[in-house]
């Protein structure tokens, strides 16, 4: 097997509006819409949104995303943060912080409860910077 892509899809209640926060907030662009499937794509990276009830998905399988955090590191999380504050309206529902563990990060909600982590890599406080491989 070789694999040729690999990426999340979501399943939501509302898939032109989950598109849309997702083009708005990061600036995917669309590669296919439709009414219950929507293929985003920003550089190399890949999502996408499918109805929750739509057929593909087996009957057992048909609830919502539930304790979802979709991570996106960034380069610049301060400017991230403006941007999606200042740009977007977004309201973070965890603060722009620095975290011991090595991040410098801010979470945003998305739509259907899933959550949005926008981070930075930092360097790790001494308690943490063994942990890492190669520490």
């Amino acid at each position: 097997m070789s694999p040729t892509s690999f990426y999340p899809v979501l399943t939501t209640t509302d898939v032109a509006g989950t598109a849309a926060f997702y083009r708005r907030a990061l600036g995917f662009e669309t590669t296919f819409d439709s009414e219950w499937y929507v293929s985003l794509r920003l550089g190399a990276f890949e999502l996408a949104v499918l109805s929750h009830d739509h057929a593909t998905i087996p009957e057992p399988h048909r609830a919502l995303p539930h304790g979802l955090i979709l991570n996106l590191e960034v380069d610049d999380v301060d400017e991230a943060h403006r941007r999606l504050t200042e740009e977007t309206g977004l309201e973070p529902i965890l603060a722009l912080r620095d975290e011991d563990f090595g991040q410098r990060h801010f979470i945003v909600a998305a739509p259907d409860g899933v959550l949005l982590d926008v981070i930075q890599p930092i360097a790790p406080s001494a308690d943490f910077a063994d942990l890492y491989a190669g520490g």
